[in-house]
């Protein structure tokens, strides 16, 4: 589906932009803006706690993508009314999604899990939950708990699958293999949940035609939305000695260059696929190689600017082998 500008050049699935953007489609679904708050409820990881493994994945560091509202020294209802006095002020007809965004936010029993899903559902204003989690870190019971839940608010589960290759995966220490991912993906979508992935750009060993691939594989999977960010490399993680170490290993992007990717990942992607996100932005202090200093709106329009100017779209070069 697609409809053209008056320049002639079709826009993505029926939306407005060249690319099928979240908050567009957020709009169209729910009839207003909608806001994500993210909250950090406690959990940890299986590759932090010694059960798959110990020190994380070597790019993590939460502090990197958590806002200053978020920490698990208050309480769901807390953060989430922290997060509302944020965002009321500029948008004072939002609507929320309660975003369980910190580490692997189904890394723990049903028990503890779903009293504080229902606690922030509970708060005015919020439409529904965004779950953050593994790919290994889902089973049956709980994905039919969701799957019910979703007959009544918005549930969207976005799996970490940050890479396609299983010899990325290893050596990012992320635990689990693609596999997982495929499985836990087709086991979440086939009950009717809002289904998503985060793919991580510039991971060490990939070069471009991995990235590419990585697109082809994720246009194989019914997945609803798909995540990318820049891998930014944060003060004192692993990542950060390694980058010093081997920085042979390394795409450098600059913005030009991490834009012409994204146009180039974003024309083979399947025009159905919502994209959340285009990139990160850690905060500065954290960063321990080369700043942008864009905001991602910033980064967002000149990704725009570029395909317009280029007149292409999300999905132009699509096919499905």
């Amino acid at each position: 589906m697609s409809v053209s500008n008056r320049n002639g050049i079709p826009f993505a699935w029926g939306t407005s932009r060249p690319f099928n953007d979240q908050s567009g489609y957020l709009k169209r679904l729910f009839g207003c803006r909608i806001q994500k708050l993210s909250v950090d409820a406690g959990f940890t990881c299986p590759n932090r706690d010694g059960s798959k493994g110990s020190g994380g994945c070597t790019f993590c560091n939460n502090s990197s993508f958590s806002p200053s509202y978020c920490g698990p020294g208050h309480s769901v209802t807390e953060q989430l009314r922290m997060g509302m006095a944020f965002f009321s002020g500029k948008y004072p007809d939002n609507m929320y999604l309660a975003y369980f965004q910190a580490y692997t936010n189904t890394y723990a029993p049903k028990e503890r899990l779903i009293p504080l899903y229902e606690e922030a559902l509970s708060q005015p204003g919020i439409a529904g939950l965004v779950i953050g989690t593994r790919p290994d870190c889902v089973d049956e019971s709980l994905l039919d708990y969701f799957a019910e839940l979703s007959q009544s608010v918005y549930v969207s589960i976005e799996y970490g699958i940050e890479s396609t290759k299983e010899s990325t995966l290893i050596r990012i220490n992320r635990g689990h293999s693609y596999t997982d991912s495929v499985d836990a993906i087709n086991a979440t979508a086939s009950r009717g949940i809002h289904t998503g992935g985060h793919l991580i750009v510039g991971l060490p060993g990939e070069v471009e035609q991995d990235i590419l691939e990585h697109i082809n594989r994720i246009n194989q999977l019914p997945v609803t939305m798909i995540k990318f960010h820049q891998l930014q490399i944060i003060r004192g993680t692993v990542m950060e000695k390694e980058y010093t170490d081997h920085p042979g290993d390394f795409i450098r992007f600059t913005v030009d260059s991490y834009i012409d990717l994204i146009i180039r990942l974003l024309e083979i992607l399947r025009p159905d696929i919502v994209v959340e996100r285009f990139a990160s932005v850690a905060p500065p202090a954290l960063i321990s190689t080369q700043r942008w200093g864009l905001k991602n709106f910033e980064l967002v329009a000149r990704l725009e600017r570029e395909m317009i100017n280029r007149k292409t779209w999300q999905g132009r070069l699509f096919t499905l082998d």
